[in-house]
């Protein structure tokens, strides 16, 4: 009977042992995907009545979209820059397009501390899978050698205009694709890159990863395999076919090829990167990862109207004005939708003006990192969680480009302010929109307003930090997006 008492008391004693600590949770996986040159009304989400994206109007169904979310410039190079820096179009050090041959664009200098470095720090796994065009290859701008741990894709935005590529970058080795030879066209980049990203979730679901998506889709040249087009084929009545460059030295180096049916194209493509956007959710469910993993989705800038792209025919930016290297709305106000499960509301909608540069602090702070104070982004975060009583707002968004004899550009509240042509003639005049009563930007209301042009004119002229490279003189070298 003694035994038996023992044993009770055993049992007893194991019973009120203190329980042993659980292991401390991971922090989320971060999936950022910025699609390239979609416009703000190309998802069904945000009004696209002609193409299906089904999985990404899922995500805002699961998620948070945004309806006043702006890029980081009107074009590619110093979009990316921006949201790598937190530094807007008058900080950040890639300003422009500029190329250097024979392939790549001009990088960020080895002093720069990107946003995939900060994440590094905070103990992620880092990967970027698309478009890189912030340095070429082996310079100090190279992916790796600015926080990623592993690379595939383009890293020439000039290259990353065609859809059959020669070759593509994997780390620091040329993966030459001999299938794609002189015209053949078999090895389909988009769905290589695909390939690569999936793996690297597989690779790393038991750790934190930072997963940078910065896909071609839908940017020119306009091309997709022949199963997505089939299922728009016929579905936009007689196509005009776009006449491009199909053969001769800078074939495949740049110009776009010919695409006899472009509407059918544009919208196969963008049925194939919601296709690709979906597949990644069933990963991270099939992985059992998917309630500790934020996916932002977003675009680079507006719609393009190149190799044959018709953003009209699409209402591709929906009630916006302008399109892509305009800096009215429609070229540089973009879709954006963040889905985290258990933290951000589903189905919910947000009008916080916000850009590029607030992703930088916005990641820092969920992921208990600082941020430089020297740069301009304000996180998000609050408005994430549903706290927007403790959302700060920006003073001012600020933007300049380049190209096309110079622009710039500034929100300040409901403000809006344009300025073109501003080094052709220093003294251009600002033209002022209310975004409160015109969205469209159709009535300038600059001469009813002397004390907030006065405001903007002198955003204008503090925003900027003096660049020697980019140096807001006409633009002289290649926009080579």
């Amino acid at each position: 009977m003694k035994k038996y008492q023992w044993l009770f008391l055993v049992i007893i004693a194991g019973c009120v042992a203190k329980p042993r600590e659980k292991p401390a949770a991971l922090p989320p996986n971060i999936i950022y995907i910025i699609a390239d040159d979609l416009g703000y009304g190309d998802l069904g989400c945000y009004g696209q009545k002609k193409i299906s994206t089904p999985n990404i109007d899922r995500l805002a169904e699961e998620g948070m979209l945004f309806t006043q979310h702006y890029s980081g410039s009107t074009v590619c190079a110093p979009s990316r820059s921006v949201l790598m820096t937190g530094q807007h179009t008058g900080r950040t050090a890639i300003r422009g397009n500029r190329e250097v041959r024979p392939e790549g664009q001009y990088p960020l200098p080895d002093s720069t501390y990107t946003l995939a470095e900060m994440l590094g720090k905070a103990g992620y796994v880092t990967g970027a899978f698309g478009k890189w065009g912030l340095g070429y290859p082996s310079s100090e701008g190279d992916p790796l050698d600015q926080g990623f741990d592993t690379f595939y894709g383009y890293n020439c935005q000039r290259y990353g205009h065609h859809y059959y590529p020669w070759h593509l970058w994997h780390d620091r080795d040329s993966i030459v694709l001999h299938e794609n030879s002189g015209k053949n066209k078999r090895q389909y980049a988009p769905s290589l890159i695909h390939e690569q990203t999936l793996q690297f979730m597989e690779e790393n679901k038991d750790r934190p990863f930072f997963l940078f998506r910065p896909t071609i889709i839908p940017h020119a040249e306009l091309a997709a395999p022949e199963e997505n087009m089939n299922k728009y084929r016929g579905k936009f009545g007689a196509e005009e076919p776009y006449t491009g460059y199909d053969e001769g030295p800078e074939y495949r180096n740049g110009p776009y090829e010919s695409q006899p049916e472009p509407h059918t194209a544009f919208a196969a493509m963008v049925d194939l990167m919601d296709q690709q956007v979906g597949q990644i959710m069933y990963k991270l469910e099939e992985l059992g990862i998917a309630h500790r993993t934020i996916i932002i989705f977003t675009s680079d800038n507006g719609p393009h109207r190149e190799g044959g792209a018709d953003p009209d025919f699409f209402n591709s930016n929906g009630p916006l004005k302008g399109y892509k290297r305009d800096l009215y709305e429609g070229g540089i106000r973009v879709p954006m939708i963040v889905r985290w499960p258990g933290q951000v509301n589903a189905g919910s909608r947000t009008d916080h003006v916000s850009a590029f540069w607030d992703v930088f602090p916005t990641l820092a702070e969920l992921t208990g990192q600082s941020s430089p104070a020297y740069i301009n982004g304000t996180s998000f975060l609050p408005t994430l969680l549903g706290k927007s009583a403790d959302q700060k707002q920006h003073e001012y968004l600020y933007w300049e480009f380049h190209e096309k004899g110079g622009r710039l550009a500034a929100r300040m509240g409901n403000w809006k302010a344009v300025k073109y042509n501003v080094l052709r003639d220093p003294n251009a005049p600002v033209e002022l929109y209310n975004l409160a009563e015109d969205e469209a930007e159709q009535n300038n209301v600059a001469g009813m307003n002397p004390d907030v042009v006065l405001a903007m004119e002198e955003i204008f002229a503090s925003a900027r930090m003096p660049s020697p490279v980019f140096t807001f003189q006409e633009a002289t070298y290649l926009d080579s997006k």
